[in-house]
């Protein structure tokens, strides 16, 4: 399964076909799951399970890849596998946690990673099969490859803000991006100097609860003055809700060279002495 290039975006029509695959993982990442489980899913909860380390006060970065290893590892995934990540399907929100880990997966360097569009709403919507509790897999070594062009640095991060050169996007909501609220993990109110606004919302449909296309993606690009050449840095308050902009604007649209500032605000306003725009 992995032998031919993967698509970000699986349907549920897509996966019904493939459940019974050796090589197929479905990962639900749900935070609570409720109402059962797409067949043969393995769950491991976002939010409790290791997918984010705090470190200081940044409590949205990547861990350590010797971490990830044992956590992926202990779901039973390895190297050969293409993983499909099911979240809850509502909104951009709780996508994101499909999303975060599709970037954590492709940080680590493995590429045979989809998310399912719509996710688990979509995948009941269509009336197809559910189970009442979540798979087990036998633990598996899986070994990273990481990889640092999917992630800006806090240094990389600082060195864009004061050549002005690298576009920043601010994928949350229009009132932290102009001051007006902030995120309890963040110290100040504000965003980053010189970044350009698109709520990560915009990237996922509110009606048929599915991500836009490319075009559509280019377009929000476009109508917020978000240069893509040079690539842009995306951040939000701690690497969640940009992952999914990261996610809309690299591999749906194929852009290529977008990264990921996982330490976002909660980690660039913990020091007063860096600047901020709109500050609160």
């Amino acid at each position: 399964m992995t032998s031919t290039p993967t698509s970000p975006l699986v349907t549920p029509a897509w996966l019904s076909e493939r459940l019974d695959h050796p090589n197929l993982v479905i990962l639900d990442v749900r935070t609570p799951p409720s109402g059962g489980f797409v067949p043969g899913a393995v769950h491991s909860d976002y939010a409790t399970s290791g997918w984010r380390a705090t470190i200081g006060a940044a409590p949205g970065l990547l861990p350590e890849p010797a971490v990830l290893e044992r956590l992926i590892g202990g779901l039973g995934v390895g190297a050969d596998d293409h993983v499909v990540l099911v979240a809850a399907g509502a909104t951009a929100a709780d996508m994101g946690n499909a999303t975060r880990v599709y970037w954590t997966f492709k940080s680590l360097g493995h590429d045979a990673v989809s998310v399912l569009d719509g996710g688990f709403a979509a995948w009941v919507a269509e009336g197809r099969p559910v189970t009442p509790a979540a798979a087990v897999r036998p633990p598996v070594a899986f070994t990273a490859s990481p990889r640092a062009d999917l992630r800006a640095t806090l240094a990389e991060v600082e060195a864009a803000v004061a050549a002005g050169t690298t576009p920043l996007h601010d994928a949350r909501s229009a009132e932290h991006f102009a001051g007006q609220g902030k995120s309890p993990q963040a110290r100040a109110a504000g965003t980053l100097p010189g970044a350009l606004h698109i709520d990560n919302g915009a990237f996922y449909s509110g009606t048929p609860k599915r991500f836009v296309g490319a075009d559509a993606v280019k377009a929000l690009a476009d109508k917020a003055g978000l240069p893509l050449d040079p690539a842009p840095i995306t951040f939000c308050n701690t690497g969640h809700l940009a992952s999914v902009s990261w996610f809309a604007l690299s591999e749906i649209a194929g852009v290529p060279g977008v990264r990921l500032y996982d330490g976002s605000m909660s980690e660039w306003t913990a020091d007063p002495a860096r600047p901020l725009k709109n500050a609160g």
